[in-house]
């Protein structure tokens, strides 16, 4: 029986949602900037020396970092800004979003026509950004053939941008909201939210080597795996799928949280593979990172799983943690924290509230 047949092989190992996408970067300085812009500001700075570094990492470097957070949201959806003393190459960089290794962050917007026309002009003036048309959906099948003018549809449009610097989609809801799933930052000048979840295109032959985010880490399986393909109108618009075109999808949330779920993507046709640039040491997103307030209970799963963590040591921000590399080349830190730690308490139950 596979693992989204049977949720009662998930331990409760306490796991948060993804806590941090870990962005590496040799110019600092621009990144403080421009996540700014999306209402990230640096709440701690740390570094490891160059035997640190390897011990936790496998990468030898010395490393400085960063912790940015969203507005007052801090269990979920932070970045953290990786600048290693040498970079072992540049990334991924520019590539096609169904490239296998790529990784896109997603954030609510209060205003995506917003979003995408700052990003074409980028685009116009010589930045190497590939951008989207929002496209509309009814995610939650609450519309019927009535809806319009005095019945408003409740949707919601997402679009796409790709760069050479980062990979994100932006989405804005319509007619309904989610608490605790996403929360506007008013004071950004691009009034988005904290990462809401993250997309991963994986080495993987299927789905069910995906198995030990529920059996080692704890998660639960939104739905079984299922095939998308260019014959959905969103695939089609965000993956920018060709005719033919498809990939197997699941994702993964926490017990714990509603937000910071992860979203893979197994390619059924031909693309490129460069999971061998998205690893420590390369620039771009390399790593996430989960909390729990049982770390030995969780190291102890993955040790089982034959993952290979490496000791547990600590991070740059002096917290104990461990780190390993998950089946689909996919890079993992887990840190010790309690909700203690926590001052926004994450939502568990995902409540949809109609407001058309």
């Amino acid at each position: 029986m596979s693992i989204h047949e049977d949720n009662n092989s998930i331990p409760n190992t306490g796991i948060s949602g993804v806590y941090e996408l870990l962005y590496a970067t040799d110019n600092i300085d621009h990144a403080l900037d421009y996540f700014n812009e999306f209402g990230f500001t640096p709440i701690s700075e740390g570094g490891l020396t160059k035997e640190e570094a390897t011990a936790l990492y496998g990468y030898g470097s010395s490393l400085k970092s960063w912790r940015l957070q969203n507005g007052q949201i801090d269990s979920h959806g932070l970045i953290r800004l990786l600048k290693w003393d040498s970079f072992k190459s540049q990334g991924i960089g520019y590539m096609p979003p169904r490239t296998i290794g790529q990784r896109i962050a997603v954030m609510m917007t209060s205003d995506i026509y917003r979003i995408k026309d700052i990003y074409e002009e980028e685009r116009n003036h010589g930045g190497k950004w590939s951008i989207t048309e929002p496209i509309a959906d009814d995610l939650f099948n609450l519309n019927t053939k009535n809806d319009g003018v005095f019945n408003k549809p409740t949707i919601v449009r997402e679009n796409a941008v790709y760069g050479e610097f980062f990979n994100h989609i932006f989405f804005q809801r319509y007619g309904y909201t989610i608490e605790g799933y996403g929360t506007i930052n008013t004071e950004a000048p691009l009034q988005t939210s904290e990462c809401t979840h993250h997309d991963f295109f994986i080495d993987a032959e299927n789905m069910d080597v995906m198995a030990f985010m529920c059996t080692a880490l704890g998660m639960k399986p939104e739905e079984p795996p299922k095939l998308d393909g260019e014959w959905q109108k969103g695939p089609r618009s965000v993956f920018h799928l060709n005719p033919g075109d498809s990939h197997w999808y699941q994702g993964f949330v926490s017990p714990n949280n509603i937000c910071g779920k992860v979203k893979f993507f197994i390619p059924t046709t031909q693309t490129t593979n460069k999971s061998n640039k998205q690893t420590m040491g390369d620039k771009g997103i390399t790593m996430h990172s989960f909390y729990t307030d049982k770390l030995a209970y969780v190291y102890e799963l993955v040790q089982e799983h034959g993952l290979n963590p490496t000791q547990l040591l600590k991070n740059e921000f002096g917290e104990s943690c461990f780190t390993f590399t998950g089946n689909g080349k996919c890079h993992w830190q887990i840190i010790q924290k309690t909700l203690a730690d926590i001052k926004h308490i994450p939502k568990t139950t995902l409540d949809v509230t109609l407001t058309k």
